[in-house]
């Protein structure tokens, strides 16, 4: 093979060789440094480049050499660099990949004040961790910013809008029509296809029917508002994604008309977002991530919202991180569930699964019969439609 075949990449490249370019754009650092002794070149070598500036050695250290025998690295404080970066990478590697990149990009160079340029707003592939990571700095942000930096949120809220919304209202209908069965209806108001499967059991064959000993049916009358909701969020940092994930379940929900939702979010204050339900955008705008966790004070607030408690689901969404009182914070958890309120406890609402925690006051909710977990955005509808129905509540394998 000539050697401008063999710097061609994967369209020339047989078996063995196109392991050795995997390992070359693995390893990197040139092809004397990384022992495969395979040389990049044309679209190999710009994506080295681009994960080089990333991942080389030097972290963040500017001003290195291509050429000069490692992996260059770093993409210095330059925001038309980095602008041009963020093109590479889309360039190159699939939207998945892109996403990790610029979270890695952000975690170990530092680029977070960068993001407060609307040109760079602009260049980012938007997901969860990048509103995230937007909401952390909404406080610092510039108004010149703060439009960019509302319609990269708007267009990850309405993703996932339309990717859980459907399911999510389904799912919770049929819940709180099962809930609201009823075991004398009147005629018009009979479940035929819950009635009949319910007494299968007295079917006369001989006759070819099934004689109902009970009937199913709902009570018209309780068809306005069936359930209150109290969505509780811990807006600590380490909390960023379940808070944009809540935030769209919350209106969701709140665009249900058998529900009354209540958004509350809490640090070390409490905050109370429902005004701002409509509009899931409005919602994480009006969040502060970071600082301390007061929890109780928090649970303290919702218990002061609960008129129904055998029509209530609270759900605290929380690294149970306490700053507040442990045992009154426990004490109102008991307070709630002995009242009838459903009380559910999720350590995430995110698809990494569960966060570091702390395992002694989940170990304490767990003995009040509330077990604690973390939960899938694909996970939440069945939660709440469990808590709804009062039946025991899903919680994935470890």
């Amino acid at each position: 093979m000539t050697d401008e075949g063999r710097k061609g990449g994967l369209a020339a490249a047989g078996p063995a060789e196109e392991r050795l370019r995997r390992w070359r754009l693995v390893l990197g650092g040139g092809p004397a440094a990384d022992g495969t002794g395979y040389e990049l070149a044309g679209r190999d070598a710009a994506m080295d480049r681009t994960l080089a500036a990333l991942y080389g050695s030097g972290g963040a250290a500017a001003g290195r050499q291509e050429g000069a025998g490692e992996r260059s690295a770093g993409l210095g404080g330059s925001a038309p660099q980095v602008a041009r970066w963020l093109g590479d990478i889309r360039r190159y590697f699939p939207s998945s990949v892109v996403q990790v990149m610029q979270r890695d990009a952000i975690d170990r160079l530092g680029l977070s004040a960068l993001l407060l340029e609307p040109e760079m707003l602009e260049a980012v592939e938007a997901d969860v961790h990048l509103v995230g990571t937007l909401l952390s700095l909404n406080r610092a942000m510039p108004e010149t910013t703060k439009e960019t930096a509302r319609a990269v949120v708007r267009k990850v809220v309405e993703d996932l809008e339309a990717r859980l919304a459907t399911r999510t209202r389904a799912t919770l209908t049929g819940a709180l029509d099962r809930s609201a069965r009823v075991s004398r209806p009147r005629h018009r108001d009979i479940d035929w296809d819950r009635t009949i499967r319910a007494n299968l059991r007295h079917y006369l064959p001989e006759h070819g029917t099934v004689v109902p000993q009970r009937l199913v049916g709902y009570g018209r009358a309780d068809r306005s508002v069936k359930k209150d909701v109290v969505l509780c969020i811990d807006q600590s940092g380490s909390m960023a994604a379940s808070v944009v994930y809540a935030s769209v379940f919350g209106a969701v929900l709140a665009s249900m008309r058998s529900v009354a939702t209540r958004l509350v979010v809490f640090d070390t204050a409490v905050v109370d977002l429902t005004e701002q339900l409509a509009d899931p955008v409005d919602v994480l705008f009006g969040t502060q991530l970071g600082g301390g966790t007061d929890i109780n004070r928090a649970l303290a607030y919702c218990q002061s919202l609960i008129t129904r408690p055998a029509e209530t689901v609270v759900v605290l969404i929380s690294d149970l991180y306490e700053g507040g009182i442990r045992d009154e914070m426990l004490k109102r958890v008991a307070a709630m569930k002995s009242s009838g309120v459903q009380f559910v406890a999720l350590l995430a609402l995110s698809d990494e699964g569960a966060p570091a925690y702390d395992r002694e006051h989940a170990a304490a909710l767990a003995a009040l019969g509330t077990p604690a977990f973390a939960c899938t955005p694909d996970l939440f509808p069945d939660v709440m439609a469990a808590a709804i129905e009062k039946r025991r509540i899903p919680i994935p394998e470890a």
